[in-house]
């Protein structure tokens, strides 16, 4: 039986941070169901504390969540903590993209607000390593 499982990051502002990797990856911000929240706080089961407004939609603080287009494919939440990143991830995300697509692919990402970090290599693999615009480092292969 397979399980099925998100990938989950820790970060200082999710709602942005969801925005800049639904564009990196070509996936989407998860649809947040205003009318829900609404109701959520209405009832007394959150407070107006747990919630805040980002491009004009009521939205839960703590999260935000992107979803590829092809079905199967984990679900990446990003999630507030209080502290800044500090030190190396223990976990991190590797974008392929081939060979002939990972110079183009590290440009783009850099121009999106990526900081390319260094280049690696073993046996007759490549990447580059990248941090997002919260510090969290990936690779481009």
């Amino acid at each position: 039986m397979a399980t099925d499982f998100q990938v989950t990051i820790d970060c200082t502002d999710p709602h942005r941070l969801a925005e800049w990797w639904a564009e990196a990856l070509g996936w989407q911000v998860e649809p947040t169901d205003e009318a829900f929240v609404r109701r959520m706080v209405e009832a007394g089961h959150a407070t107006e504390a747990d919630t805040v407004v980002h491009r004009g939609v009521l939205k839960w603080r703590v999260g935000e969540a992107i979803t590829s287009p092809d079905p199967g494919r984990p679900r990446v939440l990003f999630q507030v903590v209080p502290e800044a990143k500090t030190v190396k991830n223990r976990v991190h995300l590797d974008v392929h993209v081939g060979a002939d697509r990972r110079e183009a692919e590290v440009a783009r990402l850099v121009a999106m607000g990526a900081t390319e970090l260094h280049r690696a290599r073993q046996g007759p693999l490549e990447w580059a390593t990248l941090a997002d615009p919260e510090g969290n480092e990936f690779c481009v292969a």
